[in-house]
């Protein structure tokens, strides 16, 4: 409990946010390398998933493919990988390029997974009734994908993302083993003082991080998801919890 208390006392130190500070502070700066690691590993990550994604949730096309990559995927270990892109990229570019290249291209592909997943899941999730009477009544595929398919697989494709962003942040944190910024050099930096306060108060920072992050990602998947299926749903769940159990049956 003392070891919390200290962590929190250094976590809210004004002198530890302050400008000028020593390395690894200040912890804005940390914060916002954290925040541009992960959000540039995103982006790419999302430019290749997700039409990918929607892709293989629009025509069924290579649904064995996503199942295995994305199971695969997952099981690959990050900090090897980071360290096997560094010793290959260390060879072509410059000491300073090599750690951030190796480094965004491992988060890159820790992303990818969830949100092929998240995005062929959600297409797969929309009625086949509904895309055989938008094609009914003369849509063509692409007015079919954006404007039916998309709209109503939305909360899952977010859900992808979401578990891609926390995969993310809490992964960047090894960043920090390659000579990058971020929070993970605030716990590094901590294990080589052996000073507790900086590693549990990383540790914290990289959790409150997430949690926001999360709770943003939960309310944008709720106000994207489409009300007349979420009340349709609900109604049914209702309907069947008030329907009467049969009675067992009497023997004469």
């Amino acid at each position: 409990m003392n070891l919390l208390l200290s962590a929190l006392r250094w976590l809210f130190d004004p002198t530890n946010w302050a400008a000028g500070s020593q390395s690894p502070l200040p912890i804005q700066d940390r914060l916002v390398e954290h925040l541009a690691y992960t959000a540039i590993a995103v982006v790419i990550a999302a430019l290749i998933a997700l039409p990918l994604g929607c892709y293989i949730g629009h025509t069924g096309r290579g649904r064995q493919f996503v199942i295995g990559f994305t199971g695969s995927m997952r099981a690959l270990p990050t900090l090897g990988l980071l360290f096997f892109l560094l010793m290959v990229f260390g060879y072509f570019l410059s000491y300073d390029t090599a750690p951030l290249v190796g480094a965004t291209i491992a988060f890159v592909i820790l992303a990818i997974p969830s949100m092929l997943a998240g995005a062929y899941s959600g297409l797969e999730s929309v009625d086949r009734q509904t895309i055989d009477a938008a094609r009914a009544n003369g849509m063509t595929e692409w007015q079919i994908l954006t404007a039916v398919e998309i709209p109503l697989g939305l909360p899952l494709i977010i859900g992808g993302i979401r578990a891609a962003v926390l995969q993310v942040i809490a992964t960047v944190t090894i960043a920090s083993y390659a000579g990058l910024g971020g929070l993970g050099r605030i716990i590094t930096s901590g294990i080589g003082l052996n000073d507790y306060d900086l590693i549990l108060g990383g540790a914290l920072l990289v959790t409150a991080l997430a949690l926001l992050v999360d709770g943003a990602f939960a309310l944008l998947q709720r106000a994207t998801a489409t009300k007349g299926l979420t009340d349709s749903k609900a109604a049914g769940r209702r309907t069947a919890s008030r329907s009467p159990r049969p009675r067992a049956r009497q023997d004469a």
